[in-house]
């Protein structure tokens, strides 16, 4: 017999609505610094400087996003091989899980130098501090700097 519910959950499937696609992934950019640029440390003791990104996922500070399953926050390390510039005792150079948003800082005055060529690498993580994954592997960002 056939049944109308059935013939709608199939066309739901087949339309666009009932289908996932890539602009429905997390999406993670940096905007700023561009890749190659030179950048020029922050004055202050951490010679920071601000790290701006783009992301179809809203950014809150962990444990805000509730229900909102395109929700987290950023990790970001400075030369993401290895943890030489991580902050003393943690696992990474900044987070944005305080306050979310599309600044993040980028600590270089914990690096052994400061001033030189590296790699900023943001990671997309959920409200619990996990990374968000696409296809089994991290929601990730890359840009190479040279800073003065």
């Amino acid at each position: 017999m056939f049944r109308p519910s059935l013939l709608f959950s199939l066309a739901l499937l087949a339309s666009p609505i009932g289908l996932a696609y890539a602009e429905d992934q997390p999406t993670l950019e940096i905007v700023w610094p561009q890749p190659g640029s030179a950048v020029d440390l922050g004055n202050d003791p951490e010679k920071a400087i601000g790290v701006v990104l783009k992301s179809n996922f809203t950014l809150l500070p962990a444990g805000q996003c509730g229900a909102n399953h395109q929700c987290g926050h950023v990790h970001l390390k400075i030369d993401p091989d290895g943890d030489t510039c991580n902050i003393p005792g943690k696992p990474s150079n900044s987070m944005n899980s305080d306050f979310g948003g599309d600044l993040i800082k980028a600590r270089f005055g914990h690096c052994p130098k400061a001033a030189g060529q590296h790699v900023i690498g943001v990671l997309l993580a959920d409200d619990y501090h996990k990374p968000v994954l696409v296809n089994g592997k991290p929601v990730t960002a890359l840009v190479n700097v040279t800073t003065k």
